[in-house]
């Protein structure tokens, strides 16, 4: 599902708002997480998962073409971990 997708869906399913509220809502959800996890912060969506961001150290990587030595800079990615609920509803466990 893509985020044109979602905006739909939500649309469909709540008749009294309209797709550009819609729109607008779940804009500002994904740039309220994004900026979170900017800030070093974690995000923890209840029954959901949780999103935090871990630091990957520098390293020495290498080039596939080449197999040269290349240098990889400290950097910083966002990790999810789902939570229970998820979990058991993808594996078919639902309560």
């Amino acid at each position: 599902m893509i985020r044109s997708e979602l905006i739909a869906k939500i649309a469909e399913e709540n008749p009294h708002l309209f797709q550009r509220d819609v729109e607008k809502i779940v804009n500002t959800i994904f740039e309220e997480i994004t900026e979170a996890l900017a800030n070093g912060d974690r995000v923890e969506l209840r029954g959901f998962g949780a999103f935090s961001v871990k630091k990957r150290d520098a390293r020495t990587g290498r080039n596939p073409r080449t197999g040269e030595a290349v240098d990889v800079d400290e950097k910083h990615v966002p990790f999810f971990k789902t939570g229970k609920l998820l979990r058991d509803r993808l594996n078919g466990k639902e309560e």
